[in-house]
């Protein structure tokens, strides 16, 4: 249903259509490209100390994979991000009622307008911690996964380099493809 010409949307509407906006905050987007490198970063040790790949003589495909990496799995956060909230939010719905209304018993001048709108407010920032600490671990716990995986057991026969960048390439390619998903 199209808003009426003129009429301005109400704080609660614009609450409600946050909750369901894909875009992430510059706050979240820090966060996710900080933990994406770190995470996309790993294998290079992994390479360096086990694998025994020479880091300065490929510090180029060391470079090249841990940005791409970086980009695909904070694709896959901001995606799983995106698919949780809104159930967290359901589940989370009648625990932060009860608290709101607990906190807010004995106030008398709060109309019940504005106790539904601190409501909507604080199911909102549970559900965006929730799912984004959520979503972070799943998906680094995922790509981890693979590549060891993939390391040590698919591509064990080949050439170190290749297997890094098979390796990479497939693990942030996999678990980015598995966040587009609608259901989890």
């Amino acid at each position: 249903m199209a808003p009426k010409s003129g009429s301005k949307i109400t704080r609660e509407e614009e609450l409600l259509l946050e909750g369901f906006n894909k875009n992430v905050s510059t706050k979240s987007s820090a966060l996710f490209y900080g933990n994406a490198f770190i995470v996309s970063a790993i294998p290079v040790w992994l390479y360096w100390r086990v694998h025994t790949i020479d880091v300065p003589a490929y510090a180029i495909m060391f470079v090249i994979g841990t940005i791409v990496s970086t980009w695909l799995l904070a694709f896959a956060y901001k995606n799983t991000k995106h698919v949780l909230k809104h159930k967290v939010a359901v589940k989370r719905e009648p625990a932060v009622t009860k608290e709101i209304m607990k906190k807010l018993a004995d106030d008398k001048k709060i109309s019940k307008k504005e106790k539904d709108e601190r409501i909507l407010w604080k199911k909102n920032e549970v559900a965006e911690y929730e799912a984004t600490t959520f979503s972070i671990f799943y998906n680094n716990s995922l790509f981890l996964a693979i590549v060891i995986f993939a390391s040590f057991y698919v591509l064990s026969g080949a050439s170190p380099t290749v297997n890094y960048g098979l390796s990479i390439g497939c693990a942030s390619g996999l678990v980015a493809l598995l966040s587009t998903g609608t259901k989890s």
